[in-house]
């Protein structure tokens, strides 16, 4: 009579098609996982830039309100927290600069610098803009401080942005 262990068959681990499989289905989750990490990043970068562009319009405010005038395009968006940025001969007016944002503000979350024209381009007091992921100035990617309208045009805003 034959031992029971070899009546039973000797299968005793996975076969080279079962080990595949379950590989091809790891991989798989961790592409959709990975596509799903790096569109989010992606997604909080604008949100920061968006947020960052806010702040700034906020604190051009201020400087208006304070210098009845927004910085001049030496001045840039620097003289928000760089009182040396200040171009005046006016005492009076460097007496009444103070620091509006309380970090430099010189680089968009893609490490480009901020745009900004004192003499809008785009019927607003300035334009104030992020060349976004790409870097590459008037793009769909772009955040900007005007809203474009969908004929090409433009008009003043407060903290819009297009394309996303």
């Amino acid at each position: 009579m034959r031992s029971r262990r070899s009546q039973v068959s000797g299968r005793t681990g996975f076969t080279l098609i079962e080990v595949m499989i379950v590989l091809a289905i790891l991989a798989a989750l961790i592409g959709i996982v990975a596509l799903n990490v790096i569109g989010s990043k992606k997604d909080a970068k604008i949100g920061e830039a968006k947020i960052a562009l806010g702040t700034i319009q906020r604190a051009m405010d201020m400087f208006y309100a304070d210098f009845d005038r927004y910085p001049s395009e030496e001045e840039g968006v620097k003289v928000l927290w760089d009182k040396e940025s200040l171009v005046t001969e006016d005492d009076a007016d460097q007496e009444k600069w103070r620091k509006r944002l309380q970090k430099p503000a010189p680089k968009d979350p893609w490490g480009s610098e901020w745009g900004y024209r004192a003499e809008s381009e785009h019927d607003a007091e300035y334009d104030l803009w992020s060349n976004g992921p790409d870097k590459e100035e008037g793009t769909d990617d772009d955040i900007v401080s005007w809203v474009e309208d969908e004929e090409g045009g433009s008009s003043s805003s407060g903290s819009s942005s297009s394309g996303e």
